[in-house]
């Protein structure tokens, strides 16, 4: 438990950008927030052959930066989640729309709303990520040209502040935005320190997360009701405060 007189800490696991909303959510909602990004992410340098797209594709808010030079900014995009879509507006596009959810969202959106005669579609993704979402739009008798965006590796190790808050008990829930990203955490964490972070409460932004966390000893698991940042925040709520 916390020291008297301080808050119950929050480690967030999730990286640039969203790392500094997401701490600043936190925070105001009553917790202590702890830094802990569990993912370095490497932007990729864009090349597309054709000069135009019916419309864009963005599976992450990784991709905005490489939609943002590869496009014009009357280019469509559809954006997985509101926040992704968030920031494609920030960057100047002015057409997005947000699937509010998902992969399987986001194919659901872009086949209601887009005509697959209107010409190709560029999707956006991370490396090793995005295939499904393309032969789903495939299927659909879209166009797809599907580009890297972004890579991800794991970090190889947690900064000794956060190790030391986790020893001494101060962390009290932990944030996992990504099934990859709750891996690669779990992998730079010192064995020292894993008993510890394992009777911590995590917030998994999906099943396919949880299982992770499930597999390396993790007792108590809160699934966000959507796989997005919103319900992450939902779910957990204020200190003493236990949400549905």
């Amino acid at each position: 438990m916390p020291a008297s007189g301080s808050r119950p800490g929050v480690l967030v696991t999730r990286p640039e950008p969203g790392l500094s909303e997401t701490l600043e959510a936190v925070s105001a909602a009553g917790w202590e927030a702890y830094a802990s990004p569990a993912l370095l992410i490497t932007q990729h340098c864009l090349r597309v052959a054709s000069p135009r797209f019916a419309a864009c594709v963005l599976t992450s808010g990784q991709a905005v930066q490489a939609a943002q030079a590869a496009l014009p900014l009357t280019c469509p995009l559809y954006a997985v989640g509101d926040r992704t879509a968030q920031r494609a507006r920030a960057a100047g596009f002015a057409a997005v729309q947000s699937a509010q959810g998902d992969a399987e969202a986001l194919a659901a959106l872009i086949i209601r709303k887009q005509n697959p005669a209107e010409g190709s579609v560029l999707l956006l993704s991370g490396a090793r990520q995005g295939m499904a979402l393309a032969a789903r739009l495939r299927q659909a008798g879209f166009t797809v040209v599907r580009r890297v965006a972004y890579s991800a590796r794991p970090v190889r190790r947690i900064a000794p502040e956060v190790l030391q808050a986790l020893q001494e008990g101060r962390i009290n829930v932990c944030l996992f935005f990504s099934s990859e990203s709750a891996a690669g955490w779990i992998a730079a964490l010192p064995a020292s320190c894993r008993a510890q972070a394992t009777r911590t409460i995590a917030i998994a932004i999906s099943q396919a997360a949880a299982a992770v966390l499930k597999a390396a000893g993790w007792a108590e698991i809160v699934v966000a009701k959507t796989p997005d940042a919103r319900a992450m925040l939902a779910a957990l709520g204020r200190p003493g405060i236990t949400t549905d």
